[in-house]
């Protein structure tokens, strides 16, 4: 499931990507997105930690994207806030580890029916960029108005 962490960190990121020439501070964005202020201020760091924003400080200060929208991929976001893409341990790739109860992991129909529900998770999230999810919702808004 996705954390509310993500949900936020998706949704900021949308706003800056369709406000790309301009700079938003921490506030605008929680406004906007309808996003705890407090949550919101630790999402913009780990954010701006891993190369996604650039900010400013001072009264005309805010945040912006460092890198272009069409750059920053579903997966890469999902597993900056959330780690393991995976729904169980013994089928992730950069977060594995065995599962207690499992007495032979290499026959292991669990291990490998998530592997591949994993692998195909990845593959939607890492096709899906920022810049995407901006056009599929000014797509959607506009089957709305029709």
């Amino acid at each position: 499931m996705l954390s509310k962490k993500v949900k936020y960190a998706i949704k900021a990121l949308i706003l800056l990507g369709k406000n790309s020439d301009v700079e938003l501070n921490a506030s605008k964005i929680a406004d906007t997105e309808r996003i705890p202020k407090k949550s919101l201020d630790v999402i913009l760091i780990e954010l701006k930690n891993a190369g996604y924003l650039q900010s400013r400080k001072g009264t005309s200060g805010g945040y912006s994207l460092r890198i272009p929208a069409e750059q920053i991929t579903m997966d890469k976001i999902v597993r900056l806030i959330d780690g393991p893409i995976a729904r169980v341990y013994c089928a992730s790739i950069f977060h594995y580890h065995k599962c207690d109860e499992c007495h032979d992991e290499a026959t292991c129909s669990i291990k490998r029916l998530y592997a591949a529900v994993r692998d195909q998770e990845v593959k939607m999230l890492a096709a899906t960029s920022i810049a995407d999810m901006i056009q599929k919702e000014i797509h959607l808004k506009q089957l709305t108005i029709s």
